[in-house]
């Protein structure tokens, strides 16, 4: 019986045949281990001399790295493998004889890895964090269908920035200038005023010159958004979404958390609701600890980590002045120097990992915000409409994916979040 890895638990005490690749070996004496993979996970094959002959049995020995194979085996429990499971091998077929494997399982520079980073995807690391990024994206169509929202898709190819800034990707669209989306949001304020409640599932650009390790040049953003909704109704979806998914990965991959050896009792924790502060509070709390920082100033990591240590959740920063934010965000109602907004920062160092904001649903208010960032009327005349045919209160956020899967998989950089990561050096492989 053809089977995956992941569904060997399922033939316990069967034979069963898995195509898989030869990720390490060893042998002692009369026995070699096999380290199989098949994408699907990991599972060790036990070949025994005595069992599978001498002719096999060196032909197993002689397997080089990354080989693939064929391989016929009795599914076993065992307590002591990763998995649960391990295979007495009872035959096995090459298929491809790989030569000199670059990556060995030796210690190999981030330089080098990255440069094999189509062949890095293979190995045991990589491999968990992909399949945590893939429960994070399953979880969230779940939750979003579940909530009664609807996916809608943006373009990528836009005439504007959405958010006023210059760090874009131009290029041109036959005889107009276009850029690559940095956001999907105002596309989707479009949507949610046709369909209620809306999401994306996308890629986003960044122009920006940043070497961080949070930071990439393409990323993917989760960006509801929601009419009839205000700010703290926002947030409390924001909350609810975030536990989701923690909670999804827990439940679907332990394999993989483990893996990474990543602390779970952090992750468990992580439950709606979540902390807030308000930037006020935060800037005097940055003061009592020490931080050079005024208000009307914009936090940078350091800031923000400091603010997350004295919490065990996720925490929102809310209410940030208007200067250092978007022009769409809504003015609070009692203060004009401050906007209905909120960044949900991540425990553990990992920064701000959703946006988000109650809109300006004043046209007039909106068309000040055009003049004060010297914004096009007419490249944003769609924009107006919505205000202009039947506006609503309305609110929506971004969630970077990225950052996310870095967070929950404890994974300190970003780049190993995407299978092929776009950096301010890097655009191979």
């Amino acid at each position: 019986m053809k089977t995956t890895i992941r569904q060997i638990g399922s033939h316990v005490e069967e034979t069963v045949i898995i195509g898989a690749w030869l990720a390490n070996k060893r042998s002692s004496g009369k026995i070699a281990f096999l380290q199989l993979r098949d994408g699907t996970g990991f599972i060790q094959g036990v070949v025994v001399k005595a069992e599978i002959g001498e002719e096999k049995f060196q032909k197993a020995k002689e397997l080089t790295q990354e080989s693939s194979l064929y391989v016929t085996g009795m599914v076993r429990a065992d307590d002591r493998a990763p998995s649960g499971y391990e295979l007495s091998v009872t035959d096995f077929e090459v298929i491809h004889e790989a030569a000199d494997y670059p990556i060995t399982p030796k210690e190999h520079g981030t330089e080098f890895l990255m440069d094999h980073r189509h062949l890095w995807l293979r190995s045991r690391r990589q491999h968990a964090v992909m399949i945590i990024r893939n429960e994070i994206i399953r979880a969230t169509y779940e939750f979003f269908n579940r909530e009664g929202f609807v996916k809608v898709d943006p373009p990528i190819l836009t005439g504007s920035s959405a958010e006023g800034t210059t760090n874009l990707f131009h290029t041109k669209y036959f005889d107009e200038d276009a850029y690559l989306s940095q956001s999907g949001q105002l596309y989707m304020e479009a949507a949610a005023m046709a369909l209620n409640k809306v999401f994306s599932f996308g890629p986003t650009f960044r122009a920006e010159k940043s070497k961080t390790r949070r930071h990439l040049i393409e990323f993917w953003m989760i960006e509801p958004e929601m009419a009839f909704m205000d700010h703290e109704e926002s947030l409390e979806v924001q909350e609810q979404y975030v536990s989701w998914i923690v909670q999804s990965v827990l439940k679907e991959c332990p394999q993989e958390l483990k893996a990474l050896e990543r602390d779970t009792a952090v992750l468990e924790k992580i439950q709606a609701p979540f902390p807030r502060i308000s930037y006020d509070d935060a800037v005097t709390f940055l003061q009592k600890e020490g931080f050079e920082i005024e208000w009307g100033e914009d936090f940078g990591a350091p800031h923000e980590t400091a603010i997350a240590e004295s919490y065990d959740k996720p925490v929102f920063i809310t209410n940030y002045p208007k200067d250092i934010k978007a022009f769409y965000m809504k003015p609070h109602p009692d203060r004009e120097d401050v906007v209905l907004c909120a960044d949900l920062i991540a425990p553990e160092g990992y920064g701000e990992i959703i946006g988000g904001s109650q809109r300006i649903d004043d046209e007039e208010l909106l068309k000040q915000r055009y003049e004060e960032h010297n914004l096009s009327e007419e490249a944003y005349q769609w924009y107006l409409d919505l205000r202009k045919y039947g506006s609503v209160p309305h609110s929506g956020f971004g969630l970077g994916l990225e950052r996310t899967v870095a967070w929950i998989s404890g994974i300190e950089h970003v780049r190993e979040t995407i299978p092929f990561p776009r950096l301010l050096n890097r655009l191979y492989p």
